[in-house]
């Protein structure tokens, strides 16, 4: 199977993040070891809708989770789609092929007391190890919790992209398209000492606007490893990821009244349908409110 014509459409015509990228070329190996292993099968035009489902089957079997399965059955889908389009392929086995169930889960986040514990600036000065490293943990926890950037965005912003005039940060979200997110007073000071303390302590010019202790660029496991650590000092929650951050921002947006529209956008959610999965952890307040509210409940 050839697959490089695939992934340069991927990066140019679909410009899909090299994350994305990477997870399709892992995903289409593992599918083309199964075919030419179990049917000695090494063309993709002679691949059937039962090789497919028999992929899926041992998948389910090796117990993936499912939505990695749903994940590696689209990238076979986006290949075969490929193929049709610049006509190599009549057929595309991948099509059709129902899905195994997605289990409902609702998104993980803190509640609004740990939320306040991230701009306690003693949680980062007894950990940091200079007071630089220190001021820029901080704009990383609360940046995160403020925004609901994604951790590639964080990675992503210069110092260009904080405009403290007009109060907003540019990111450079999925498939390169850009959204402005409104910003505090308060959080722009922090990122202006981050900023002070930062150019005292390394040589300009920066490649971004969040560095690591050398000086460079940070990176995504950097991040992890950061909210890994002080949410690990400030909740008990079992999942401490970059991500529950995001989840985190949504939900006390949604709490305080804020219009799902409103979240999609500074979520850069393409579509309503994913952000209103935090309308689930809504209920607990309008459950308050109808009690309060309620005449037959007075």
């Amino acid at each position: 199977m050839e697959f490089n014509h695939f992934y340069t459409y991927l990066i140019t015509e679909k410009r899909c993040s090299p994350h994305t990228v990477e997870s399709y070329k892992n995903d289409l190996q593992q599918f083309e070891q199964f075919c030419q292993h179990e049917f000695e099968v090494c063309d993709s035009a002679d691949v059937t809708q039962s090789m497919v489902r028999s992929w899926l089957a041992t998948l389910m079997g090796e117990n993936y989770a499912i939505a990695s399965v749903h994940r590696k059955l689209s990238a076979v889908n986006a290949y075969y789609r490929f193929l049709q389009k610049i006509g190599e392929q009549e057929n595309n086995p991948a099509r059709n092929i129902s899905k195994p169930k997605l289990p409902k889960r609702l998104p993980s986040f803190i509640d609004e007391r740990g939320a306040s514990n991230l701009y306690d600036t003693a949680l980062y000065t007894e950990s940091a190890p200079t007071p630089f490293a220190a001021q820029r943990d901080k704009v990383i926890m609360t940046l995160l919790y403020e925004t609901g950037m994604r951790r590639a965005e964080l990675i992503g912003l210069r110092d260009q992209d904080v405009d403290r005039y007009l109060q907003q940060i540019k990111v450079t979200g999925k498939r390169n398209k850009m959204r402005y997110i409104p910003v505090g007073k308060d959080m722009l000071e922090e990122i202006g000492k981050y900023i002070m303390l930062r150019d005292a302590e390394f040589d300009a010019p920066f490649e971004a606007l969040l560095v690591n202790d050398k000086g460079k660029k940070i990176s995504k496991s950097f991040v992890y490893s950061k909210v890994n650590f002080y949410l690990s000092q400030t909740s008990t929650l079992q999942k401490k990821s970059p991500h529950v951050l995001r989840h985190t921002f949504a939900t006390h947006m949604l709490n305080h009244g804020a219009e799902l529209n409103v979240i999609k956008e500074i979520l850069g959610h393409s579509s309503l349908a994913a952000t209103q999965v935090y309308t689930h952890n809504n209920i607990e307040k309008l459950k308050s409110i109808h009690q309060k509210m309620h005449p037959r409940n007075n």
